[in-house]
């Protein structure tokens, strides 16, 4: 994809584990793993059906922005608890706050599946991205870092999430 074109409204990401359900769960649901993949962010959920969650940076995020001339929010992303099922699946709205764009275009589901395979788990992710074409193109890794600070998208996520569990380092280490 060269950026140019329309990033699919609804994207699906699959990556295989070699870690339990339930600690595959743990490193998505819980503040002290969230932060150390990806993006990083300490994400806080309440996983009864209707309640909100948010992410909130973390001083490295604070720092790297500041760095680089910008503020972060508060909130990086927020959104409401659809559907909680540990450690099976996860059910969200989502939407991220780090742009005015792309808080316009409002939220979007994501949906996290986890399935034990052969002593391994199958992490799927799907993103429901109808109306939100800005968000679509971020999340689908079609903007490098230069360009608009996004980075690999779900892909790159996940791969971190997987290298995390795996070898307990991220990629970047």
């Amino acid at each position: 994809m060269s950026g140019t074109e329309p990033a699919a409204t609804t994207q699906v990401y699959r990556v295989y584990i070699k870690a339990a359900p339930e600690q595959v769960w743990d490193a998505i649901t819980k503040p002290e793993w969230t932060d150390r993949y990806g993006y990083g962010g300490l994400t806080d959920y309440n996983l009864t059906p209707g309640a909100p969650y948010r992410t909130r940076p973390s001083q490295a995020m604070v720092d790297g922005a500041e760095a680089g001339g910008f503020t972060v929010p508060d909130t990086v992303i927020d959104g409401e608890v659809v559907e909680a099922d540990p450690p099976h699946k996860l059910v969200l709205t989502w939407r991220m706050l780090m742009d005015p764009r792309l808080v316009a275009e409002g939220f979007t589901r994501l949906t996290y599946e986890l399935v034990e395979k052969n002593g391994s788990t199958r992490l799927t992710v799907t993103h429901e991205l109808a109306g939100a074409p800005q968000l679509a193109a971020l999340v689908s890794g079609s903007f490098d870092d230069e360009e608009m600070g996004g980075g690999g998208g779900w892909a790159w996520v996940l791969s971190d999430l997987k290298s995390l569990l795996e070898t307990g380092k991220t990629l970047a280490e």
